[in-house]
């Protein structure tokens, strides 16, 4: 039998051969081709130019917004007694508009009022002794001057009968001396007697005196400790929380919560009267003087900005958070607006105003060099940049003020730290 031989499939596998070599052939100037798109991207994005416009010099510091009228409510320290904490059975809430006289938060009174209570009978108790005691020695001074009196009569008495003793008796006449002799030594004894009973029972009076004196201020003290439990606002503001130590966990005070004595947990604040208190680096010292104006944006608020004035400048500095070397000035800016949502310990931006300088050269600041303590740009001269120098005025974070060497219009390197290897100009 012969070999029978199918020739369908030559066509086939010929047009996959040429298929492949067409694609090994068109990879290689594929990539070139993008690579060179690629690459003129790059060029194109990695130039700028130089333009003519104004240019603004702002200077942002970073702060912390606080009432300057304020009033802090602290959890009441109680004269003459030893609480450990006390429960709040009454509190106003957060961001409510208060007038001055409203009633903050109250905290439970029943023990300062169980203490008062004590207080007041042991008070009532000792009036009631100093009063008695003042009527006995009343009655013992009264006896006493009975008695008093009844000896000076006697010694009277026995002293007339002395006289007469020339006519009675030898004996009846000694009967009479001994008389009158024992007469006087009863009253020199009852006067002897009666100042040392009076000293005595007044000082008797004094002691309980004393005893109801200091009753009465610990009555008092249990009176204003009961009168304390209750916080009114002395001035008109919105109601603000602050975060506090609460029983093993950080929060805002809540009803039923316990607060020691002395721990600031609620505040009143003016909320036409705010201000940003911020640190200023020592460095940026010289660029700042009172009366300044600045932009306030609030970072929980992008869309709120408001003017605000440089009102004080620490003379003194302290040291920096992160050395010893650098030091920081406290400032204070006045905020000149108001808004529902501006409440103290909010992080706030200022942008403060350094001045502008007005239809002037500008480029990114970036894409300038220094050397040898002249500064460059790298400029572009047909295909390549050349390394032209340059003087540099006023700049802020992004840009900077050309004063010669270039011309508007000009193309520069965006980046004068990337060399882009062309031949330099001096």
């Amino acid at each position: 039998m012969g070999q029978i031989t199918h020739h369908g499939n030559r066509p086939k596998t010929l047009v996959l051969r040429v298929s492949s070599l067409l694609l090994l052939v068109a990879i290689p100037f594929l990539f070139v081709h993008f690579r060179q798109g690629r690459s003129s991207a790059d060029r194109l994005e990695a130039s700028v130019k130089v333009e003519r416009r104004n240019l603004s010099q702002t200077l942002r510091l970073n702060g912390t917004t606080e009432a300057s009228r304020s009033f802090i409510v602290l959890a009441p320290r109680l004269e003459g007694a030893q609480v450990g904490s006390m429960v709040v059975t009454k509190l106003a809430p957060a961001g409510m508009h208060v007038k001055s006289g409203d009633i903050l938060v109250q905290f439970d009174p029943q023990a300062q009022m169980k203490d008062y209570l004590d207080k007041k009978g042991t008070f009532d108790n000792l009036v009631s002794q100093v009063a008695q005691k003042q009527s006995d020695e009343a009655i013992a001074r009264a006896k006493d001057d009975t008695a008093m009196k009844q000896a000076e009569d006697e010694l009277k008495r026995a002293q007339l009968e002395i006289q007469r003793n020339e006519v009675v008796s030898r004996i009846d006449a000694e009967k009479n001396q001994e008389a009158v002799d024992e007469a006087k030594a009863t009253l020199k004894q009852l006067k002897e007697t009666y100042q040392l009973k009076r000293a005595a029972a007044l000082a008797g009076i004094r002691i309980l005196e004393i005893q109801r004196d200091r009753a009465k201020e610990a009555m008092r003290y249990a009176q204003a400790n009961a009168a304390k439990m209750t916080v009114h606002s002395p001035m008109a503001g919105i109601v603000v929380y602050n975060t506090i130590w609460l029983g093993g966990r950080m929060g805002t005070v809540q009803q039923g919560d316990q607060v020691r004595p002395g721990v600031p947990f609620l505040q009143v604040v003016d909320p036409s009267r705010m201000e940003v208190r911020v640190e200023l680096n020592q460095v940026d010292l010289l660029k700042v003087h009172a009366g300044q104006k600045a932009e306030m944006h609030l970072d929980a608020y992008p869309g709120l900005t408001l003017p605000a004035v440089l009102n004080e400048l620490s003379p003194l500095g302290h040291t920096g958070q992160f050395t010893e070397m650098v030091r920081s000035f406290t400032a204070r800016f006045s905020v000149q607006g108001t808004d529902p949502r501006l409440l103290p310990d909010l992080s706030a931006a200022m942008d403060l105003d350094l001045g502008s300088e007005n239809n002037v050269l500008v480029v990114p600041y970036q894409s300038v060099g220094f050397a040898s303590g002249h500064a460059f740009v790298w400029l572009k001269n047909g295909g390549s940049f050349e390394k032209r120098t340059v003087a540099i005025g006023p700049r802020n974070d992004l840009d900077a003020v050309v004063e010669s060497g270039l011309a508007e219009g000009d193309v520069i390197r965006r980046d004068a730290d990337k060399n882009p290897g062309a031949a330099e100009q001096p």
